[in-house]
């Protein structure tokens, strides 16, 4: 880990913060790339403002840390967010949002609990069984979901509306000023015929519609990673190209 004073010329960053890149290791999204990332703490007075600010120049949250792509040799990673109020949904879509009618949406305080992390578990046993958050025990989800130091909530979505219906998937999800920021989410992997990952992401930017949040950012979209590509079926999606957030349309 090395001081990257680069990082501190961000347009619309304040200054006097340290940012700093992590030593490099194999990229998980393009085989024969090397990733590192640059990140700074979520420990100054306001962290909810520096984490706005941080959020539209192109940064992800993990736990107290804000931080984004640095890599040497490579761009490919690109912070996407949504153009919620000209979102219109596919017929695709409008399928995906019927199918999941019956489920029931619950914003609650970002504490972890054990019916999350067994949801989780079974998540990542079907999923991605061998990555690298597979091996993670109750301690480290505890650590993932509760150490936020800016608004967060837990998105629940249960199938039907009583306390103890099912639960069918959960949102880790930051609350900005102009959206939210979907930071991690899993769910009950033998309903895949609902395509929850797919549907949350939906109900998101339902609901920064009614609240009037014009954004959903979706985090890195990487043009030749199957993983990820996903991200460009959200149209109208914007891209950050330098400082400048622009419609991904025209990517080929």
């Amino acid at each position: 880990m090395k001081l990257d004073e680069s990082l501190f010329l961000l347009p619309g960053i304040r200054h006097g913060l340290r940012f700093y890149v992590t030593s490099a290791s194999p990229c998980p999204y393009l085989p024969g790339q090397i990733e590192r990332k640059g990140f700074t703490h979520l420990t100054q007075d306001n962290p909810d403002a520096l984490h706005d600010q941080l959020s539209r120049a192109g940064f992800r949250r993990s736990q107290g840390v804000a931080y984004r792509p640095a890599c040497p040799t490579c761009n490919a990673c690109r912070s996407v967010r949504v153009d919620v109020p000209n979102f219109v949904p596919s017929r695709n879509q409008r399928r995906v949002i019927r199918a999941n009618a019956d489920l029931v949406r619950k914003p609650v305080e970002a504490r972890a609990n054990r019916e999350y992390f067994r949801l989780l578990k079974s998540y990542l046993r079907s999923r991605h069984d061998g990555g690298g958050m597979s091996d993670m025990g109750y301690r480290e989800f505890c650590a993932m979901v509760n150490d936020s130091p800016v608004q967060t909530l837990m998105f629940e979505y249960r199938i039907g509306a009583a306390d103890d219906a099912p639960l069918a998937a959960v949102s880790l999800t930051d609350v900005l000023r102009d959206g939210f920021s979907m930071v991690y989410t899993f769910f009950d992997p033998s309903l895949r015929r609902r395509s929850l990952g797919s549907y949350m992401i939906l109900d998101h930017i339902k609901h920064a519609r009614e609240l009037g949040l014009p954004h959903l950012y979706l985090g890195y979209w990487i043009k030749n990673s199957e993983k990820m590509d996903y991200k460009r079926r959200f149209q109208p999606l914007e891209v950050l190209d330098g400082g400048r957030w622009r419609p991904l349309e025209n990517e080929q």
